[in-house]
Parts: structure tokens; C-alpha cells; sequence
């Protein structure tokens, strides 16, 4: 399931694929998100995005994108894009002011979001997603505008998804370097899709480790699932078929939100917020977890009003332009430059 989708796609289908990984610093909210994506519009060729995010701890994130259409899948690596590298053994690039060396060791399986592999080949749910490490431990450095940081056993993930359109409106949750058990982690994408027209009930999948154990977060059919989100907060209920309900409160300060605009295969756009150095307190049928900036909080969406100034600032690689969209207030606007 980590295998490239891109290289057999049809040549008249649209798709996206994306490989990401997320890591974070076990006692500041220093962090670091890196993305690698493929676009590819009904009967096009097929281009190829970077994406970085810092976060210092000191300020706003710094962000970027490029786009190129030198894009491959390379033996030993899943994705190769302007020759920056994603696979098994780590990843390696640069972006705009951004350049990045990092290896990563899983710390758990593989997590198959979608429970039954039928899902995978269906043309329904049209986003397929799996997570290659579900919880990782990387090494390795990251500059940025004359800075450095240096990971040595920091906690974070590996991600992977694909498919013909995204979801209308999705919350995706990752959490990690719990104070409570430093081996937990939760890893759940929650998505509402059109069908004839309509906006379908927030269906939930995601697993959640704690206490030595795994439990399945949401499903097809699972019902209970709540959702209350806008940018910079969540509060959200997760039944699971293992017996256990998740509660889950994410704050994600304004001043630590990046905006993408993710573009769909079919023209559409999607607005995207994205934290990676959240807060998340967790309630698990008498248990709580908690960790101040160990998790990931986004939020993708249609509005464009999001009620805080958009900073919009571009810088043109060689094949096209890269465009952040930063909400981080009307006076701290992130350097410009999740599809």
C-alpha cells in the first residue's frame, strides 16, 4: 500500500497523490512537515509539487512550494520530485530557502485506514489512505534561512494518500510524545463527501495506540461520530468497534497555522489549515492523554472566510509559481509559501 499509484494511472483519469511526513520536538514547539504530491488533470501529464513547513518555536512558519514536472517513482525511493526523494530509507530535497536531510525509523506497523481492503480497489470512498509508519522516530536536519534544526529521535509519522477527488470537508488528526504514555499515538482522517448533491454524516477511520494496545477508530458504519471544527480548534468524539469512545480537544494557535489551497484533478480547490504543533488532550473511557504541541490539525474546506487576514506571497520555480496562503494574523505573516 506505500507503492506509488501515479505511474499506472490512465492517461484520461485525473488523480492526486500525496506522500507527507510530520515530525515534532519532544519539549518545544519546534516542528517540521514535508510533502511530496502529484497533480494530474483528466488527460494531462502528471506534475510534481514540494511542500515544507518550519516551525522554530520563535515565531510564524516558515513555508514554501515548488512545482516541477520532473517527476518519478525511482528504484528505492517512492516519489522523486526535481530530484528531492521520499521512500522507505527517509528523505532528502530542497525547496525554496528550505533544504532537508532526514531518516526515519517506524515504531509501528503500517495502518490501513480504510478496514477492508475491498476499499482500496472500490471507486468509493475516491480517497485511499494508508499511513507507512503510523508512529516514527527521525534523525537527521532541516535548514531554513540560515538556521538549522537538528532531529535526533524526534517523534512524528509517515503518511500516504491518493485517489480521484478529495473529500468536501476533512479533519485530519495525528498526536504523538503523550506525557502520559510516550508510546501512544492516534492517527484518524474524518471526511464528509457530496453524493447526488448532499453532504454525507463525518465518517471517521484511524486507529489509536495506548496502553499497549491498538484500537479501530471509526469505520463505514460506525455511528456516534462528532465533529465540531473550524480553524485553530476541534472538539471531536470517535466511537470505536474495539468497545472504547475517543474524546478529542485540539487547539492549534492562530499564530501557528499555515494555509495551503490544495487543487482538485476535476479544477476545484479546497482551502486548507495546517498545524503541526498543536495541542490535543484526549479522553479514552477513563483515561486521559495529553501533549502540548505533539499534534498535527487540519482542517480542508470550501469557505475562504476564515476570519483572520490572509498573507499571500509567491516565489516562481523553474516550471511554475508556488502561492502560500498564510492565516496567521494581520500582523505576523508567514513566509510565503497541503493538493
Amino acid at each position: 500500500m506505500s507503492t506509488a499509484q501515479f505511474p499506472t494511472a490512465a492517461p484520461a483519469s485525473g488523480m492526486y497523490e500525496s506522500y507527507y511526513l510530520r515530525a515534532v520536538a519532544p519539549d518545544e514547539s519546534q516542528g517540521v512537515w514535508i510533502r511530496h504530491t502529484v497533480h494530474k488533470r483528466p488527460g494531462a501529464a502528471p506534475t510534481g509539487s514540494v511542500w515544507i513547513t518550519v516551525w522554530d518555536g520563535g515565531g510564524p512558519p516558515v513555508a514554501h512550494k515548488e512545482t516541477s514536472d520532473a517527476l518519478s517513482a525511482p528504484d528505492g525511493a517512492w516519489i522523486d520530485v526535481g530530484g528531492s526523494s521520499f521512500g522507505p530509507a527517509g528523505a532528502q530535497g530542497a525547496c525554496g530557502p528550505a533544504s532537508w536531510s532526514l531518516r526515519f525509523t517506524p515504531r509501528a506497523p503500517m495502518l490501513r485506514h480504510l478496514r477492508r481492503r475491498v476499499l482500496y480497489r472500490a471507486p468509493i470512498p475516491r480517497t485511499k489512505l494508508t499511513s507507512p509508519a503510523p508512529l516514527a522516530s527521525f534523525d537527521g536536519t532541516v535548514r531554513f534561512g540560515g538556521n538549522t534544526l537538528a532531529l535526533d529521535g524526534w517523534s512524528g509519522m509517515v503518511g500516504h494518500n491518493w485517489g480521484a477527488e478529495h473529500a468536501e470537508r476533512w479533519v485530519w488528526l495525528h498526536g504523538v510524545d503523550f506525557a502520559e504514555d510516550p508510546d501512544a499515538w492516534v492517527d484518524v482522517a474524518i471526511g464528509r463527501i457530496l453524493v447526488a448533491g448532499r453532504l454525507t454524516p463525518w465518517v471517521a477511520n484511524g486507529a489509536l495506540a495506548f496502553g499497549g494496545r491498538t484500537y479501530v477508530l471509526g469505520g463505514l458504519f460506525a455511528r456516534g461520530t462528532k465533529v465540531q471544527a473550524q480553524v485553530g480548534h476541534a472538539d471531536l468524539v470517535i466511537p470505536s468497534p474495539d468497545g472504547i469512545t475517543a474524546a478529542a480537544t485540539v487547539e492549534a494557535p492562530p499564530a501557528s497555522t499555515i494555509g495551503w489551497r490544495y487543487a482538485d484533478p476535476d479544477g476545484g480547490e479546497h482551502d486548507v489549515a495546517n498545524c503541526s504543533v498543536a495541542g490535543l488532550t484526549l479522553a479514552v473511557d477513563g483515561h486521559t492523554l495529553h501533549t502540548p504541541h505533539g499534534a498535527a490539525y487540519e482542517l480542508g474546506m470550501r469557505e475562504r472566510d476564515h476570519g483572520r487576514a490572509a498573507a499571500v506571497r509567491g516565489r516562481m520555480s523553474a516550471q511554475r509559481s508556488a502561492v502560500a496562503h498564510a492565516w496567521t494574523g494581520a500582523s505576523s505573516p508567514a513566509l510565503g509559501p497541503f493538493s
